[in-house]
């Protein structure tokens, strides 16, 4: 391992136009590499003969491909071990064709004629870009006999065989069938992530295989397959051996810091402008960051000093990867660029697995990942940044080797990653659990019963079930028996707390509010900070803003973008992210639709903000916080000391005695995030169980 690296401890940019020319300025992304086609032009009615030879000398490329992948020469070994067992473990390494190639051995083996073939993955981009390619492997559109479904877009028809789709789908399919009957085969791939609704699945799926057996059903074949699992853990709790495959992925060198640098972010910038002044411009470059703030901050700097200097051999194009962008935007990093240009991909863990961004031949690794976790104690959810594992680390460097021998940069030093964990900690042992048992219960499923293949902490399970009681979910902790309004809860793709705003809405009179409230809050951050026109941005958003606090500021942005037509411009003008409203528009859509066959009436409230308020402590009603004479905050659940965040409408401003918040955020301190003014009075009015001592 060669531990050179290209950032000193008080590294700079060295003249930042000198090392990173161009030759013009970035252009729009839908403007690459579009033909104009003439007033007269029509598409031949019949392909020529070149055309005919272009599709051939593809289709023999394509087979040449599939042909060269390990795993294609183990074809008849899986095939003849899944016939054995119904479970089988496969560890394959990274670019062995795992994810692509079984699955159309299953279908090739006649698995398809009783069933669809299903793949899960734990972020909608894999699903989708996954499910591209094997349709274009097999000849075919996506929708056809290879589709996908991920939130908000189903792209499958009676006719399709092999479905790539989100864990989070699958195991929403369960509740309305847990035997899982239209599934003759699952793969539930990238095991290794453990999110919550992958650990779910292994329970839900090991036990409609044996219910399938016990019914005399047709079989359920189940294939686990990770890069970097622990196929010992995963084989007892099984009750299979599990099967190695080696991959095909090229040399990767790597490259660590000399000394901790403190400026993570920097340390990236810096060895960004190295490698473009000294690696060939075809070596394009993955950056992986912590979350949507820090990667648009990042590429909106690389852009402006892209910018400076508008002469060189050669010219950038930059995109941004994380789970709240639009999947639009998301696919973009999967084009192509103009000869002669860099692609440079800034992105959160999402670009971690099962995705091969083509091009990649660097990647820069900050060595952080931001993370949710649970205090049960407290009763809330904590978003902190923490450093990744080191399984996290190989999966990180091997980006860099997919399609040619690659370098990796790691902005910490190689001691520095013997203290990290060897493996990411399952979800399922540090999240609020709420959501999962209610998934759970709807099951008819006792989580206390359930097989979980690492079982969450008591303590967790039962602050999960008094959250239910509370929002009427359960009759009771001892006995958790899922109410009427439990099975609507479930039915909501939603955090049960958010759920339950929509169920309350009605009531106080503001379903149309809470739909859009609701959508907003579930997408990402809307406002845009712009280093060079902060006064500008903050005249902008000052319009909005609402003397009540956060959540009626996103409520006045979200129902003004809803009324505008053009909402490029106007998003421009304000300062607005216009991929998060977009987003935040097709939630609602699907909520509005949820709703609708719910039978929930849809009112509104109009001038009457008390009664958003209101409804809002309907379901928030733990993330409530009294203000102290000391001049901070101490919340009701968990007796937690914290700020108003900076970014707050609030902050800096009148502190009002009682706020209601979204989240509560660690980082130095603790802060509050989003908040609105409440009245003490209304707590006790809307959620009688919760007894306020008025001081």
């Amino acid at each position: 391992m060669d531990s050179k690296y290209l950032i000193g401890s008080n590294g700079n940019a060295r003249g930042l136009a000198a090392v990173f020319p161009v030759k013009r300025k970035l252009e729009p992304m839908k403007e690459q590499n579009v033909i104009k086609k003439p007033n007269n032009y029509s598409p031949p009615k019949q392909p020529t003969q070149v055309y005919k030879n272009v599709l051939a000398n593809r289709k023999t490329s394509i087979e040449q491909e599939r042909k060269a992948l390990p795993v294609y020469h183990c074809r008849q070994r899986i095939l003849k071990e899944l016939e054995a067992h119904d479970t089988l473990l496969i560890m394959g390494e990274t670019g062995s064709g795992k994810t692509t190639q079984i699955p159309q051995f299953l279908m090739q083996a006649g698995y398809a004629n009783q069933g669809i073939i299903g793949i899960t993955q734990p972020r909608r981009v894999a699903a989708i870009t996954i499910a591209k390619r094997v349709a274009q492997e097999m000849a075919c559109n996506v929708g056809e006999a290879v589709g996908y479904t991920v939130r908000f877009e189903d792209s499958t028809t009676e006719r399709t065989r092999i479905r790539y789709l989100t864990d989070g789908i699958l195991l929403r399919e369960a509740i309305g069938d847990h035997l899982l009957r239209k599934y003759s085969a699952i793969m539930l791939d990238e095991a290794h992530e453990r999110t919550v609704n992958a650990d779910v699945l292994f329970g839900i799926v090991k036990e409609a295989q044996q219910e399938r057996r016990k019914q005399k059903l047709s079989k359920l074949k189940l294939i686990i397959t990770s890069a970097t699992m622990d196929i010992d853990h995963f084989g007892q709790y099984f009750n299979v051996k599990g099967m190695y495959l080696e991959g095909r992925t090229h040399p990767v060198r790597i490259m660590h810091a000399k000394q901790t640098q403190d400026d993570y972010i920097h340390a990236a910038l810096v060895t960004l402008f190295d490698i473009h002044r000294n690696e060939p411009i075809n070596h394009d470059v993955l950056i992986f960051l912590t979350g949507q703030e820090e990667i648009e901050a990042l590429a909106q700097q690389i852009r402006q000093l892209a910018r400076i200097n508008n002469s060189g051999p050669s010219d950038v194009r930059v995109f941004t990867l994380y789970a709240q962008l639009s999947q639009g935007k998301q696919l973009e990093c999967f084009m192509p660029v103009p000869a002669n240009t860099r692609k440079i991909v800034l992105a959160t863990n999402i670009a971690e697995t099962s995705i091969t961004i083509p091009g990649i031949r660097c990647v820069i690794d900050c060595g952080f990942v931001k993370q949710k976790s649970f205090n049960a104690s407290s009763g809330l959810d904590l978003l902190k940044t923490v450093r990744i594992s080191q399984a996290q680390a190989w999966q990180r460097s091997g980006r860099a080797g997919r399609d040619a021998p690659g370098k990796c940069y790691r902005t910490y030093t190689k001691q520095a990653m013997t203290a990290f964990p060897s493996a990411t900690q399952p979800e399922i042992l540090r999240a609020n659990l709420t959501s999962t048992v209610l998934q759970l219960l709807a099951l008819g499923i006792d989580c206390y019963s359930f097989d979980f293949i690492d079982a969450p902490e008591q303590q967790g399970v039962v602050s999960a079930y008094k959250t239910l009681e509370k929002l009427g979910g359960i009759k009771s902790v001892t006995v958790p028996c899922i109410t009427t309004t439990g099975r609507w809860l479930a039915q909501f793709p939603l955090d049960p707390r958010y759920a339950k705003l929509l169920l309350s809405a009605p009531s106080f009179g503001c379903m149309d509010e809470m739909l859009s409230l609701v959508a907003a809050m579930n997408s990402d951050n809307v406002f845009i900070g712009h280093a060079d026109k902060s006064e500008l941005a903050s005249l902008a958003h000052a319009k909005f803003q609402s003397k009540h606090g956060d959540h009626l500021t996103l409520l006045k942005v979200f129902a003004t973008f809803q009324k505008i037509e053009k909402t490029k411009i106007w998003c421009h003008d304000n300062f607005l992210n216009i991929r998060n409203l977009t987003y935040a528009r097709n939630v609602r859509n699907q909520l509005q639709e949820i709703a609708t066959r719910l039978n929930l009436a849809v009112n509104s409230c109009g001038d009457n903000l008390d009664a958003v308020k209101k409804c809002l402590i309907s379901g928030l009603f733990e993330n409530i916080a009294m203000l102290q004479k000391e001049g901070h905050y101490l919340t009701l659940s968990g007796r937690q000391k914290a700020r108003i965040h900076p970014s707050s409408v609030l902050h800096g401003k009148y502190k009002p005695p009682c706020i209601l918040f979204t989240e509560l955020v660690q980082t130095e301190q603790n802060y509050l995030r989003q908040v609105t003014e409440i009245s003490i009075e209304w707590i006790e009015e809307v959620v009688p169980s919760i007894k306020i001592t008025h001081k």
